[in-house]
């Protein structure tokens, strides 16, 4: 009799820790705040390419911003009729006057040129960002405000590059696609502001050109001005790939599936 009682007694014991145990942790897994969803490797692997493509655009850009090339200016060859003849370039921060042998350049070229040519240089940085003056190239006078809105547009959408980048950091370290919205608005806010300041650049060419008509100068838009168009476009590319691989509903891994099925 006493044997039942004690086997009883210990069935009654394991069947209310059972029950607070499960209440414990009905209410645990009740008090936990849901997880974020993490990426696949499929998708991680997605993200690492727009990533790359991305980072392309983000050097041609430093690569562009960086360099003086962004618009030539070349006098008639035969302007000062003797044996040289005098060009110009120059990008956001500095600018550069270049004199030539004129017995070097084409001779179906009418205007000194190109800035390949050996020659000797001298450079400049602008001051418009210490002492606030104009600088004068041929006897023109350069327009500080839109330089200077072209130059602080280039830094902005540096700084904009920078936070897209942290932002696809976090999302690769984390294993989480919740920064790839933030990051599609920085770099694609980053490729307008780029091809923003281009604009504004050449708007302050052509007053630097109609300042002055005592000497003709022939411009062209040079090189750095390409890579940072180029750079531009690469941005808002990445930024807009970044976002399709945000969405739930993925339309790159349709047209991945799609593909495949047309392989087999």
């Amino acid at each position: 009799m006493w044997s039942n009682f004690f086997v009883a007694h210990e069935e009654d014991g394991r069947g209310g820790a059972a029950g607070l145990g499960g209440a414990g942790g009905k209410m645990g897994r009740a008090g936990q705040r849901p997880r974020a969803p993490r990426m696949s490797d499929s998708q991680e692997g997605k993200i690492k390419l727009a990533f790359f493509i991305a980072l392309i655009g983000v050097t041609l850009a430093v690569l562009g911003m960086g360099t003086e090339f962004w618009v030539e200016l070349s006098e008639p060859k035969h302007f000062r009729n003797n044996q040289t003849c005098e060009m110009a370039h120059y990008g956001l921060w500095k600018s550069c006057v270049r004199t030539l042998w004129v017995s070097d350049i084409d001779p179906e070229r009418e205007s000194c040129g190109p800035v390949e040519l050996p020659g000797e240089s001298n450079c400049t940085f602008f001051k418009f960002y210490t002492s606030g003056e104009n600088a004068v190239i041929f006897k023109k006078t350069t327009q500080k405000s839109l330089h200077m809105t072209g130059a602080i547009l280039a830094l902005f959408s540096l700084f904009l590059m920078v936070m897209g980048s942290l932002c696809i950091t976090m999302s690769l370290s984390k294993s989480v696609p919740f920064f790839l919205k933030p990051a599609t608005i920085c770099f694609v806010s980053s490729g307008i502001l780029v091809l923003l300041s281009i604009i504004v650049f050449h708007q302050s060419v052509l007053a630097l050109l109609a300042s002055d008509h005592s000497i003709p100068l022939h411009h062209e838009l040079s090189w750095s001005v390409a890579c940072v168009g180029s750079a531009g476009a690469i941005l808002i590319f990445g930024g807009l790939m970044f976002l399709l691989l945000s969405l739930p509903n993925n339309p790159l891994d349709k047209c991945f599936r799609q593909q495949s099925s047309s392989d087999t």
